[in-house]
């Protein structure tokens, strides 16, 4: 795996730790890959039997590195885009994933939640989806997933107007199940994970795969890459990219 990204397994426990804590773990296309890796070999290994994800330092991640979008937004970017195979791991997933997350989850770092069986947040948890902010659109089919879990207008707040969600509120709203201190985030998701890796792991994944339609999922996933993909080479999201570059607010005005 990417060193970034550091997969440990232990006994039943796969462990997949975002690992750039001097960039607020804001993800690369090498480390989508890994992560992508990761679940993968989770889902074929029948030793493992819960998948936990947390990021390093004092965020769960920033979201995507923004330099990488640039390079795409410019015409530039990687052959293989390896978020896409990310994406599709989430949605296909049926052995329980746990993720705890402290600090910033910012984009994917928010909707990647959605596909994670139990999260477990601190109170200086901060869920963002700026995605119109840098003229985009949502992903990870969120468009679909959020507004089923929060409702419309909650989601909508979340998506247009980039307002963030404490970790207070986003137990309270139900994109988390517990609230625990930063000292004891850890502690308490390897205690759930493990719990859930004592349970009968063919009940879990029928279970999971009853409660979560993996193949709609996908579809709504490939429904946003699509229009992703074209917001990404819009002028908008150019001007997006050159104001935060330069540290300035974008002028959206100028299009219409």
């Amino acid at each position: 795996m990417d060193a970034q990204v550091i997969g440990n397994v232990a006994g039943p426990l796969m462990s997949l730790t975002m690992n750039r804590p001097e960039k607020k773990n804001a993800l690369t296309n090498a480390m989508y890959g890994a992560l992508a890796d990761g679940l993968q070999r989770a889902q074929d290994d029948p030793a493992i039997r819960c998948i936990l994800i947390r990021g390093e330092g004092d965020c769960f991640t920033a979201g995507n590195d923004l330099s990488d979008f640039a390079s795409i937004s410019a015409g530039g970017g990687p052959a293989e885009r390896h978020v896409a195979r990310f994406l599709r791991g989430l949605a296909m997933a049926d052995k329980p994933i746990v993720a705890a997350v402290q600090g910033l989850a910012v984009g994917i770092g928010t909707t990647m939640l959605l596909h994670c069986d139990v999260v477990c947040v601190t109170e200086q948890a901060r869920l963002t989806t700026p995605f119109v902010n840098l003229a985009l659109v949502p992903e990870a089919a969120s468009s679909q997933l959020l507004q089923a879990r929060i409702g419309y207008a909650r989601a909508f707040s979340m998506i247009a107007l980039g307002e963030p969600v404490e970790g207070k509120t986003a137990v309270e709203w139900g994109l988390a199940r517990y609230l625990v201190s930063a000292d004891g985030l850890r502690a308490k998701a390897l205690a759930v994970a493990h719990t859930l890796a004592e349970k009968p792991i063919g009940a879990l994944r029928a279970t999971k795969r009853l409660m979560r339609d993996g193949e709609l999922i996908s579809h709504t996933m490939d429904r946003e890459s699509e229009v992703f993909a074209q917001r990404l080479k819009s002028p908008e999201a150019a001007e997006a990219f050159r104001a935060f570059a330069e540290k300035r607010s974008p002028n959206f005005g100028q299009f219409s």
